[in-house]
């Protein structure tokens, strides 16, 4: 397998390049290419116009001149273009969505190949349609195909799985609830595709159900004491100062298959050709990982910006049931969402202002023995992600940083198959790559809180990855919102 790598001319392909999200991709991944600690030692760019790639590789390079990057014409419309590319590069980043329109080529082709394939997808349909129809396929040639590496879903993966690891000793968690805060001094504008993928989403929900009754089910992570009610519609999360609502994303179906499967492999997913060293790694780290009922909540801080979710989620929902209905709403976005979303996106500075927080509030037992007896949860850990922009500078960032890591640790990796990036990238150093490509903005810092509820309470925050532990006495209280902001930082995304 390595030595079959070796002979591909090319480390990356980005195919879509020309797209709202596939000219930033350029931008981020230019910042790695022939560095001398990075991986990328040759990119080439590939879509179905040349001269709008070319376009984006000038708009990524300045102010600089463009680098001389090999521009490739391939269409989905013409599998045969595909997969003469795909044979020449070890990794393809796709940027080309819907997924489910354009997205089962690609990864037809890169198995076909025997290349990797990373995409930034958040349909759920898509995602397991792959796993059901090319899982098996790819795990036998050696094509390891992940998606949702993007704002969907390596924040949630990440934030789930470092709240797990602090439960440490006889803790455990029962549910944990991340609540997603976008802010802006400007308006907030979501990415176009985005809104596409949610529209179409709405007419082939039944689909996902009916592949889900389809595939034989998969073994449930044991998880202590009882289900979580499923609370209110809206709640006001007076901890964070947020009034929050359910948010139907991808961020949930994607943990929940990275525990489906942990369950499957308790230590967590074998590389080709692994080092000693990594193994241990590895085992180690999943060993730390306690599962969750884990949801998402989008949250503003003010009651009237979640009633304008509401309203867009209704035109969503009711034009998204008809082909009329998904024209219309296609063609005037920013009529049907208030603004919140237009066909030409944001503007940079809009892209620039924007900013995102995602806290991760988990509520469990200081002992896990106590929750066979029905008690409630004492114990709550609260972590948070931060970031920039979600769609046009998060996720470049971390679709680049999934990809380096991937080329940089590929024999410690799965030989191949289809699975979602928290299982595969969990025990590497994705999180530092992520933490250290922080170079001109803030410290990437990544902090939590813990409180034994009714007990002694620790803050306890982390500084580069090196834990720092304050304890404190009587009880701790979430009116401390204030001291809490100045005690807290972030790992960010910039």
């Amino acid at each position: 397998m390595e030595a079959e790598a070796l002979q591909k001319p090319f480390d990356i392909v980005i195919f879509g390049a020309s797209g709202f999200t596939g000219k930033y991709v350029i931008r981020e991944a230019l910042k790695f290419l022939n560095v001398p600690s990075s991986p990328l030692k040759t990119l080439a760019l590939a879509g179905r116009n040349p001269d709008k790639l070319a376009q984006s590789l000038r708009w990524a390079s300045r102010p600089s001149d463009p680098p001389q990057l090999p521009i490739i014409k391939a269409d989905v419309a013409d599998p045969s273009s595909l997969s003469s590319l795909f044979r020449q590069t070890k990794l393809v980043l796709n940027c080309v969505g819907p997924f489910r329109l354009y997205g089962e080529p690609v990864v037809a082709a890169c198995v076909d190949a025997g290349a990797d394939y990373l995409d930034i997808s958040g349909e759920p349909e898509f995602m397991e349609k792959m796993e059901i129809f090319y899982h098996d396929k790819a795990s036998g040639v050696g094509s390891l195909v992940i998606s949702a590496c993007g704002f969907d879903s390596v924040p949630a993966e990440l934030g789930v799985m470092f709240n797990s690891r602090q439960w440490v000793g006889a803790s455990a968690p029962n549910q944990m609830q991340a609540y997603l805060s976008l802010e802006s001094d400007k308006r907030i504008v979501g990415n176009f595709g985005t809104f596409e993928s949610a529209v179409l989403g709405v007419s082939s929900a039944g689909n996902l159900q009916e592949m889900r009754r389809m595939r034989p089910r998969r073994p449930r992570p044991v998880i202590p004491g009882p289900p979580p009610s499923k609370g209110s519609t809206i709640e006001h999360q007076k901890q964070l100062g947020l009034w929050a609502l359910k948010l139907p994303s991808s961020d949930a179906i994607v943990v929940r298959r990275t525990l489906a499967s942990l369950t499957e492999h308790p230590h967590g997913l074998p590389g080709y050709n692994e080092r000693d060293d990594h193994v241990e790694k590895r085992k180690s780290f999943w060993s730390a990982v306690k599962p969750a009922h884990f949801g998402v909540k989008i949250g503003t801080k003010s009651l009237f910006g979640i009633l304008k979710i509401i309203l867009t989620g209704i035109s969503i929902g009711l034009f998204g049931l008809t082909a009329f209905g998904r024209r219309l709403v296609l063609k005037y976005p920013e009529f049907f969402t208030g603004g919140m979303f237009r066909k030409t996106g944001p503007t940079e500075e809009e892209v620039n202002s924007a900013t995102f927080k995602m806290w991760f509030v988990a509520q469990g037992y200081g002992d896990v023995g106590v929750a066979s007896s029905g008690s409630k949860p004492d114990t709550e850990i609260v972590t948070r992600v931060s970031g920039p922009e979600i769609g046009y500078i998060t996720t470049p960032i971390i679709l680049v940083q999934c990809a380096l890591t991937l080329l940089g640790e590929r024999a410690n990796l799965p030989k191949g198959g289809v699975y979602p990036p928290g299982i595969v990238f969990g025990p590497t150093d994705l999180q530092q790559r992520l933490q250290q490509n922080d170079k001109e903005l803030d410290d990437c810092l990544l902090s939590y809180y813990l409180t034994h509820l009714g007990k002694t309470a620790g803050i306890l925050y982390q500084s580069r990855w090196h834990y720092v532990v304050t304890q404190i006495s009587s009880y701790f209280h979430w009116h401390l919102e204030k001291e809490l902001i100045y005690l807290d930082s972030s790992l960010s995304f910039h």
